[in-house]
């Protein structure tokens, strides 16, 4: 996920490496993303095509390096946004990655991943259920139980919100991709 999300970063437009790593950890809540991370993907974007490089004047007299989304790079990024199986579908992080990029995404494959994740969740949801049925739970790993239920129903709601304001975006007039940035 730290490629897609690294891509993704790079929808805004162009960047420098030590700007995308600082933005991506704050995305997943730390302080940075490591270098060890960041730099081998932006080489191997600039590889494939995806990413294109030059470089710039620092603000010290040293040479940094600008990186910028092409074409294929926002091609590449869309259909993997898009593919999303029975793997992905069981990952919360995941999905909310795939949530957060629908704008480039058409309604339809919208709701494909929201059909897959929700059909996950049913399968979770039954699960749990089945176990409260068949197991006593001492007081605290029943707590847990209900929690993870709780959960599974809080998520199942805000994916007919989501629905819904899919819905909305079509009528709206919009497939709801943004095509602010295509270069």
């Amino acid at each position: 996920m730290n490629d897609l999300l690294m891509l993704a970063l790079l929808l805004e437009g162009p960047k420098h490496g030590y700007a995308l790593k600082k933005r991506a950890g704050l995305i997943y809540g730390r302080e940075e993303l490591h270098n060890n991370i960041v730099y081998p993907l932006l080489r191997r974007f600039v590889a494939e095509g995806w990413v294109k490089q030059r470089k710039t004047d620092g603000e010290r007299g040293q040479t940094r390096l600008l990186y910028a989304l092409t074409p294929a790079g926002r091609r590449t990024l869309e259909e993997r946004i898009g593919a999303f199986g029975e793997n992905e579908a069981k990952s919360p992080e995941a999905f909310r990655l795939r949530v957060g990029l629908f704008s480039i995404l058409d309604k339809a494959k919208r709701e494909q991943i929201l059909a897959a994740r929700e059909k996950y969740l049913e399968s979770e949801e039954s699960h749990y259920k089945s176990m409260e049925g068949k197991f006593e739970f001492e007081a605290f790993s029943g707590e847990v139980v209900r929690w993870i239920a709780e959960e599974i129903q809080r998520e199942r709601q805000w994916v007919e919100r989501l629905r819904r304001l899919n819905e909305r975006e079509e009528k709206k007039g919009g497939s709801g991709r943004s095509d602010r940035r295509r270069r």
